[in-house]
């Protein structure tokens, strides 16, 4: 082998070894014991722009929708969970919850898409963790996101507001510490129980996207994402790369 081809294979194994110590699980599991949980039609598609984000910003991804990947020991391998869609149930058992708080105390990222915040509605932990509890949204409608952080790494492309057709997620139980990226105001929506909550709860700024650090982890939730379409938004795509580069420890 000449030195030149020597080097790209260098070259080449390091990168194999960066994306395998950069690696993401996507988790997408929705139970309800009744069969009557909402599940969304998006999962395949925020699964596959994850896939792309990672092949194209070096780390690796699997994706599960099984809750037996949660244990101790195979979620060493991982630097970030994501939670893209997740909802109701997402777990069996009280062993995988506690596989979940071990890897989140011992330094491990989460990043929640959407429907996340619906996930593991019975554990407070959960909300704590996720930095808020989903209530309810008003109908899917266009209304006006603006950064509130530009200087963090999932806002960094955007405009300073732009327009989005969404479900506008409402969230109770929200944790104090959790940093606001986008937001909206909550007086424009069209929703004719707003009065009751948010109310003015959040001024002309109810959070949208947020991060926060949580008992020695990071975490990162972005309630954008109803729309099969907005998987191939490059606002979005933005958005979730930016969340998850920084669950890992980047900035």
């Amino acid at each position: 082998m000449t030195p030149s081809r020597c080097a790209a294979v260098i070259v080449f194994l390091a990168s194999l070894a960066g994306a395998a110590d950069r690696k993401v699980l996507v988790y997408t599991r929705n139970f309800t014991p009744d069969g009557k949980g909402y599940v969304h039609d998006n999962i395949q598609a925020s699964v596959e722009a994850i896939r792309k984000l990672g092949a194209d910003n070096g780390f690796g991804v699997d994706s599960s929708d099984n809750p037996a990947a949660f244990t101790t020991e195979n979620l060493k391998q991982y630097r970030v969970i994501v939670f893209s869609n997740s909802n109701n149930e997402a777990f069996e058992n009280d062993a995988q919850r506690e596989a979940l708080q071990k890897f989140v105390r011992a330094g491990g990222g989460v990043v929640g898409i959407h429907s996340a915040t619906g996930s593991e509605r019975k554990w407070p932990w959960f909300w704590s963790m996720m930095g808020g509890k989903f209530l309810r949204h008003p109908k899917l409608q266009t209304f006006t996101v603006r950064v509130k952080d530009p200087a963090f790494p999932a806002a960094k492309s955007l405009p300073a507001t732009f327009e989005w057709t969404d479900e506008c997620y409402y969230h109770d139980n929200m944790a104090a510490d959790i940093h606001p990226v986008l937001v909206t105001d909550p007086v424009k929506l069209d929703d004719p129980k707003k009065g009751e909550y948010p109310g003015d709860r959040f001024g002309d700024s109810l959070p949208l996207v947020w991060y926060h650090e949580f008992e020695g982890g990071r975490v990162f939730y972005v309630g954008l994402g109803h729309k099969i379409e907005h998987y191939s938004d490059p606002r979005l795509q933005g958005i979730i790369l930016g969340g998850i580069l920084w669950a890992m420890g980047g900035k």
